[in-house]
C-alpha cells in the first residue's frame, strides 16, 4: 500500500479530514488583501487557543514556523521529533488552513497526549511576520516548495527575497535555521543567492545537514515533495543559519 493509500484508509477509519473536500488553488497572490484577524503585536497572539499543552501562566512560545504550510505534512512529521517545541503553520488559503485545523484536531483525538504542540493560522506571512514573532523568537523557519512566480515582474511576490530576509533574520534567534527547497532550478538558485548575499546568513556545512533531522523531512513530509519524488524530479535545497551580530 502506498503512503497516499494508507492515509486515505486511515482517514476513513479515524475521521481525519479528506483533502478532496478542501481543495484550493495551488497558490494565492500574497500582495492581495485578505480578510482575517491579525494580532497587533506578538504579545496578543492567543497561544492557549492553539496549544492544549499550555496551562495558565505558561510563557512558552512558538519556536518553529512553517511558512506556506500547505496541508500540514511537515508539521505533523516534526511534532513527535520535537515534542517539547511549539510549532505553527502559516497558510494564506482559507480552505487549506481549515483542512490543517481539522487534521490536527482529529490527530489529537486519535492520539491522546500527542500533536498538542502544533497548530495553524491563516495569515499572510509576507506582511505579518513581525505581528506574530518577537525578535529572536524562532529557531527554525521552513519555506518548502513556494510559488516560483516565474515572470520577472512577479519576483517581488517571492517569499524569499532580500527585503523579506531582513524580517526573517529579525524573527530568528542567532543560530536559528532557514530551510528552503523547490523543484524549480531557477527558483532554487534565486533563494540560495538571496541567502548567500545576505550578511546575516551562512550556509550549513555538509556534516550539519547530515545530522539535522529536519533536513530529512524537506521532501518526504510534504505533498509537493512526495509528488516530485514519485515523478522522479530533482529538488534544490538551501539551508542557512542566522549568524550572531557583533
Amino acid at each position: 500500500m502506498s503512503a497516499g493509500e494508507a492515509i486515505s484508509t486511515l482517514s476513513k477509519r479515524t475521521g481525519l479530514p479528506r483533502k478532496r473536500f478542501y481543495r484550493a488553488r495551488a497558490h494565492s497572490n500574497p500582495l492581495s488583501d485578505s480578510h482575517f484577524p491579525v494580532p497587533i503585536c506578538p504579545s496578543q497572539v492567543d497561544y492557549a487557543s492553539h496549544y492544549p499543552v499550555l496551562s495558565a501562566g505558561n510563557s512558552k512560545k512558538i519556536e518553529f514556523a512553517d511558512i506556506g504550510c500547505g496541508f500540514g505534512g511537515l508539521l505533523i512529521s516534526l511534532s513527535p521529533l520535537f515534542p517539547q517545541t511549539l510549532m505553527i503553520g502559516m497558510e494564506l488559503r482559507d480552505k487549506v488552513t481549515e483542512y490543517v485545523k481539522e487534521r490536527i484536531v482529529a490527530l489529537r483525538a486519535n492520539n491522546p497526549g500527542q500533536f498538542g504542540n502544533i497548530s495553524v493560522v491563516r495569515t499572510n506571512s509576507m506582511k505579518y511576520i513581525p505581528n506574530y514573532f518577537e525578535k529572536g523568537q524562532l529557531r527554525k523557519m521552513f519555506f518548502l516548495f513556494p510559488d516560483p512566480h516565474f515572470k520577472e515582474k512577479n519576483h517581488r511576490r517571492r517569499v524569499i527575497s532580500p527585503n523579506l530576509l531582513d524580517e526573517y533574520a529579525y524573527a530568528l534567534a542567532a543560530g536559528g535555521v532557514i530551510y528552503t527547497v523547490t523543484d524549480v532550478e531557477e527558483l532554487g538558485e534565486w533563494m540560495k543567492s538571496c541567502l548567500e548575499d545576505h550578511p546575516l546568513f551562512e550556509a550549513l556545512s555538509c556534516e550539519e545537514l547530515e545530522d539535522d533531522p529536519a533536513v530529512k523531512l524537506l521532501i518526504t513530509a510534504t505533498e509537493e515533495g512526495q509528488k516530485v519524488a514519485r515523478n522522479g524530479g530533482e529538488t534544490f535545497q538551501a539551508v542557512y543559519r542566522r549568524i550572531a551580530t557583533v
